[in-house]
């Protein structure tokens, strides 16, 4: 085994001083563990957010075994996938890589000498943690989308009957006098703008004011030309993505400016960077924005396994289907692979008709040179 090194973020050395007796010392020990873990994820600068759900994926694990992590095995990884993946409500592929991901780590942790857990273990319990996770008994991820394929874009009049409904909304609370309105005209802004920008809900949530700011190229657009996205999905664990997302749409600017300059005030917020404030100081919450997206569809009869994402394969099928280079697609909605783009896409069947019907014109039609008699010249 390697020395103990107490410099090290997460050591069993600064964790478990010598000679000090505890009650329950495997209990005490798997706790360690984790406390060791998060520190040498906080070390990476790592979420917090991740950090917890890494732990609880790794106690759930373990309350599954009933063992602690120097008597786990490969079979306990498979026989808890095995449970995961079955009952009434089986867990989604995506779900269960990113358990096994959490046990994978949590033991690649264990296992690496410069922590030294493992000769803490064998000297406590006679045996060590060992690495249970193998590329033959866990999910490779083949794929950046794993939707389900009932879930789809919002067709153009789709999207329109939503931002109808939720504009009507705020006009009928508005007229009658009812409280919330300003809640309401919030809300069909942020759902106009998750569209607009091809936005994941907490890079909706996350914005704030400055992060708009103008585009030369495009003066038209004003101080809404460019989305500047600083809460990007991250990969690896790593630190949120940025990009910068331009303006398409030239309804875009009036929309945001309208809210802005005559909604956004009344809330009164302290932060006034913030742009989605609710009434209690507080950014609106990926929940909450899930939720209002489900009233909505529901009132209009749309099919229930719709929810906000779909705006965004919205987003990236509409500028598709108007001829946007689908680099330029893939840029701005953050995608690393043009792949994922296009399993996001799923233009319409008049868009593929309208294609298919140009395409076989341009092949049957007679060229140009053909004799007046209709028919074709020698070719040389």
């Amino acid at each position: 085994m390697g020395s103990r090194d107490e410099s090290v973020p997460g050591s069993v050395v600064s964790l478990r001083p010598a000679n000090v007796a505890v009650l329950r010392p495997a209990e005490q020990m798997f706790d360690d563990m984790l406390a060791g873990w998060a520190g040498q994820q906080s070390s990476r600068l790592l979420s917090p957010v991740t950090i917890r759900a890494r732990e609880g994926a790794v106690r759930r694990f373990a309350e599954f075994c009933a063992t602690l992590p120097w008597e786990w095995t490969a079979t306990d990884v498979e026989e808890w996938t095995a449970q995961l993946l079955s009952g009434p409500r089986p867990k989604a592929p995506s779900s269960i890589r990113g358990y096994q991901n959490a046990v994978a780590l949590f033991c690649s942790y264990l296992t690496d000498s410069r922590y030294g857990w493992a000769e803490a273990c064998l000297e406590a319990f006679g045996t060590h943690p060992v690495q249970v996770c193998h590329e033959w008994n866990t999910a490779i991820h083949v794929s950046d989308h794993e939707a389900r394929p009932s879930v789809r874009p919002l067709t153009r009049m789709e999207v329109q009957a939503l931002f109808d409904h939720a504009d009507d909304r705020v006009d009928f609370a508005r007229t009658s006098k009812r409280k919330g309105w300003t809640a309401l005209f919030r809300d069909a802004t942020l759902f106009k703008v998750i569209y607009a920008y091809g936005l994941r809900r907490r890079e909706v949530a996350m914005l704030d004011l400055h992060d708009f700011t103008r585009n030369a190229a495009v003066p038209e657009f004003g101080a809404f030309g460019v989305c500047n996205v600083r809460w990007g999905k991250a990969t690896r664990g790593s630190q949120p993505r940025r990009r910068a997302v331009v303006t398409v749409f030239d309804w875009t600017g009036p929309v945001l400016a309208e809210y802005v300059d005559d909604v956004l005030p009344r809330f009164k917020v302290a932060d006034d960077a913030m742009l989605w404030p609710t009434e209690r100081q507080s950014r609106v919450s990926g929940s909450y924005i899930g939720s209002r997206f489900a009233e909505y569809r529901d009132a209009l009869g749309l099919d229930p396994v719709l929810h906000p994402h779909c705006l965004r394969h919205s987003y990236v099928t509409h500028l598709i289907e108007d001829g946007f280079d689908p680099l330029f697609v893939q840029q701005q909605v953050g995608h690393r692979w043009g792949s994922t783009t296009a399993l996001y896409t799923g233009v319409s069947g008049d868009y593929r008709n309208s294609v298919l019907r140009r395409a076989l014109d341009q092949a049957f039609t007679a060229p140009a040179s053909a004799s007046a008699d209709g028919s074709e010249g020698q070719q040389g």
